[in-house]
């Protein structure tokens, strides 16, 4: 009886944070709708890779639910819906509508937005251990920031070795090449020193294959192969770490009453108390 009791207590938890996210279910359905019709386009037009992209972004949007179900943690709804439309902005925005290729700083602005999600995830599971009585840990509001930052620079060191993995192991392009009308290199020094040679006003590259045919890239400039894409990436994520970091850090030292963090900060759901247990 009290084990049932207890089931019918979460159950009713549950049904009632469903309850109050109403908003997040409206997004959620869209979303997965638009996917959903994007799906059978792609499948119609024989865009099998789309297909997979697709079923991607479907399993992705799970995951938000799934993860409060399992840790029992609570996600606040702003985090929670700018989570679903990211997944559907680099998913099927930008790989399948190619605004990756189509909006110079597509790439860039979703770094940074990643940058700052996962440095209120790191945050939050600091601050979570924080409040739990059975750890022994501590940390000020500083070392919570710092922890938050690097946690959330990891997540995009990772995601690069990922992209870097995909693109050498895969042929692929996660990595967005970058021209560039000049260039800095010690290899083309003559006579092998460690000193960068300059050029400058590259008009275009001119590639010589084995057979000795050559075919002129016609890009305006010479073709960087990711590094620079890398570098952005990183220093976007950069930036939007140290934001939510500074938010983080103003939030612990007034002791939780900052409105803005409280809408990006995931907290543990705590079980009501049943009162035919007391």
């Amino acid at each position: 009886m009290k084990r049932q009791r207890k089931s019918k207590d979460w159950f009713n938890i549950e049904y009632r944070r469903v309850q109050n996210k109403k908003l997040v279910v409206t997004v959620y359905v869209l979303l997965r709708l638009s996917v959903i019709v994007m799906l059978v386009a792609q499948m119609f037009n024989g865009n099998f890779e789309n297909v997979y992209t697709c079923i991607l972004a479907l399993l992705l949007f799970s995951l938000p639910s799934l993860i409060e179900r399992r840790l029992h943690i609570d996600l606040p709804d702003t985090l929670e819906i700018i989570i679903l439309l990211f997944i559907y902005a680099a998913e099927i925005l930008g790989e399948i509508q190619e605004y990756y290729v189509i909006i110079p700083f597509w790439d860039d602005i979703l770094h940074t937005l990643n940058g700052f999600l996962f440095a209120a995830v790191g945050f939050s599971l600091v601050n979570i251990l924080n409040r739990n009585k059975r750890v022994m840990l501590e940390l000020s509001p500083f070392y919570m920031a710092v922890t938050a930052f690097c946690f959330s620079m990891t997540i995009g060191v990772l995601w690069e070795f990922f992209e870097w993995g995909v693109d050498t192991f895969m042929a692929k392009d996660m990595q967005k090449d970058t021209v560039l009308q000049a260039i800095h290199s010690v290899t083309l020094h003559p006579e092998g020193r460690n000193i960068p040679v300059h050029i400058r006003d590259i008009a275009d590259v001119i590639l010589v294959h084995s057979d000795g045919t050559q075919t002129a890239l016609g890009v305006g400039g010479y073709l960087d192969i990711g590094l620079i894409d890398t570098m952005s990436d990183l220093l976007v994520n950069f930036i939007g770490a140290v934001v939510f970091s500074i938010i983080g850090f103003f939030y612990v030292k007034s002791q939780g009453k900052g409105k803005l963090a409280k809408q990006f900060i995931p907290q543990m759901m705590e079980d009501e108390p049943d009162p035919q247990e007391e």
